[in-house]
């Protein structure tokens, strides 16, 4: 994993403006929304949710915009049904993308996914052609600045708690688990008071892929934005070194 951590992409992802931070909001209140519909309203009884609620804090959202969150799914029988829907497909030079959707629209979202990949020059493909190259693993992340730990008991902290595997970067440590494993994972570390930058179950690709052509990254660029644009898209996961 050396060399591909995700922290400095979180940090650009969180430094970026208000309406990119709105789109955060829109994306996790869909999971709150989810959680609460299959789980119910109390953390404490659904895994699922307390997962959703960390990765809100991890994002610098409100309490109480979560709490307004889990009432509204908890108290609105007529709200709206979201699907769940994952789309596979290739960018420039054969990059690998993932895209997790939770949409009340199936075929507006499909355009939209199918258009973004269409104007950087990708294609969706069928459902498994690329999610193979990919890992499906929990990913904690912690900023080094922000952790009082020193890494040794960090690392065994984690390993006593179940995770896989530790890695030190440069600006931060990451731990993988196996997404079964997670959430007693992340409540550990949240036990010991451990602030974390990231903290969700992700898909980690086997190998990277590099661009060196400008047309294909600026093509890259484009999918990726138009993505990210889309407030039915939730996740994008690519096996792009960029």
């Amino acid at each position: 994993m050396s060399g591909h951590s995700k922290f400095a992409n979180i940090k650009h992802k969180k430094e970026k403006n208000d309406a990119a931070k709105g789109k955060i909001f829109t994306v996790i209140g869909r999971e709150i929304a989810v959680a609460v519909k299959e789980g119910g309203a109390d953390p404490a009884n659904n895994s699922r949710l307390r997962d959703v609620i960390a990765k809100a804090k991890a994002n610098n959202m409100p309490n109480d915009t979560i709490e307004r969150g889990i009432k509204k799914a908890a108290g609105d029988a007529n709200s709206v049904n979201y699907e769940s829907i994952t789309y596979e497909g290739y960018g420039p030079n054969g990059i690998a993308i993932i895209v997790d959707a939770l949409t009340d629209n199936k075929n507006r979202t499909a355009s939209n996914v199918r258009n973004a990949f269409t104007k950087g020059g990708g294609n969706v493909g069928t459902t498994g052609c690329v999610s193979f190259m990919f890992d499906k693993k929990g990913q904690i992340i912690i900023d080094k600045e922000e952790c009082e730990m020193d890494a040794d008991d960090l690392m065994m902290t984690a390993l006593d708690a179940g995770a896989e595997d530790f890695s030190e970067e440069e600006d931060s440590f990451e731990i993988t688990t196996a997404p079964e494993d997670f959430s007693q994972v992340r409540e550990a570390l949240e036990k010991e008071g451990l602030p974390m930058a990231s903290a969700e179950v992700t898909m980690i690709p086997q190998t990277w892929v590099s661009l060196s052509d400008e047309q294909d990254i600026k093509m890259m660029n484009r999918i990726l934005d138009l993505l990210d644009e889309d407030d039915d898209v939730q996740e994008v996961y690519h096996n792009w070194d960029d």
